[in-house]
């Protein structure tokens, strides 16, 4: 698969820019008050899309940061995917309407499959499952649950569904810089055909260059947050290693 997108990634809490570490709520840190300007700030630097979480959304069960995410439609050129305490077909369709490209299920996804199958043959192609893995078993709820289900037997449930991607995140490295795991990931992407975004942990071009050496596997992207934030990978720079 040659065109690897990078996805800048901005999470919402109360309405302002976020990073948390390893999906704590008592680790946020504010990147931005405006959710708008930064979408701009990542559309002029290039990016094709945006990854958004409603964070309180996800905690709620519903969501809680609209206004915000109206604003990142507003203000981005590109498309843009949502995920976090999106729960039933209604709220899915209320958000490709406002919009949005793309939905992502998560919690959704793992206790009620059959929604992202009705959601796929409702919305085909706009439909995203979000999987949340602590040490190769699914985490729920704002990461707050970890089940017992492994990730692979999680994401084969969705082959025939339509999912247009699986966003796979490995808590234990979001918002850390710890390196992504790519490896994790790709071997996800060869177990399924359905593409792999890579999420968490994203420090360096270093790790950059890994997804880009794991394209092959089915690998479609990567997500990126602080390290973007921080300065520690510069967009452009990322952009044009993937681009390669």
């Amino acid at each position: 698969m040659g065109n690897l997108s990078l996805f800048p990634a901005i999470d919402l809490k109360q309405g302002k820019c976020v990073r948390l570490v390893k999906g704590d709520m008592a680790q946020a840190t504010v990147f931005n008050e405006s959710p708008g300007d930064q979408a701009k700030q990542f559309t002029d630097a290039g990016c094709e899309w945006i990854h958004v979480v409603d964070l309180d959304g996800a905690f709620a069960g519903k969501p809680v940061n609209a206004d915000a995410v109206k604003a990142i439609i507003a203000a981005a050129k590109v498309p843009v995917q949502l995920g976090g305490g999106i729960r039933d077909l209604e709220g899915i369709g209320r958000w490709l309407e406002a919009g949005l490209t793309r939905v992502i299920l998560g919690t959704a996804a793992v206790k009620n499959p059959m929604l992202v199958h009705e959601a796929c043959r409702l919305f085909p192609g706009r439909i995203a499952v979000g999987i949340d893995a602590r040490k190769g078993k699914v985490a729920t709820e704002g990461w707050a649950e970890t089940s017992e289900l492994d990730v692979a037997d999680l994401a084969l449930r969705f082959v025939d569904a339509g999912v247009a991607a699986i966003i796979h995140t490995d808590i234990d490295r979001d918002g850390v810089l710890a390196g992504a795991n790519v490896a994790a990931s790709a071997a996800l992407a060869r177990a399924v055909p359905i593409p792999v975004i890579v999420s968490g942990g994203v420090s360096s071009i270093e790790d950059i260059r890994a997804v880009k050496a794991a394209a092959s596997s089915g690998i479609a992207g990567v997500i990126a947050g602080r390290a973007l934030y921080e300065g520690h990978l510069n967009l452009r720079d990322a952009i044009a290693v993937l681009k390669a």
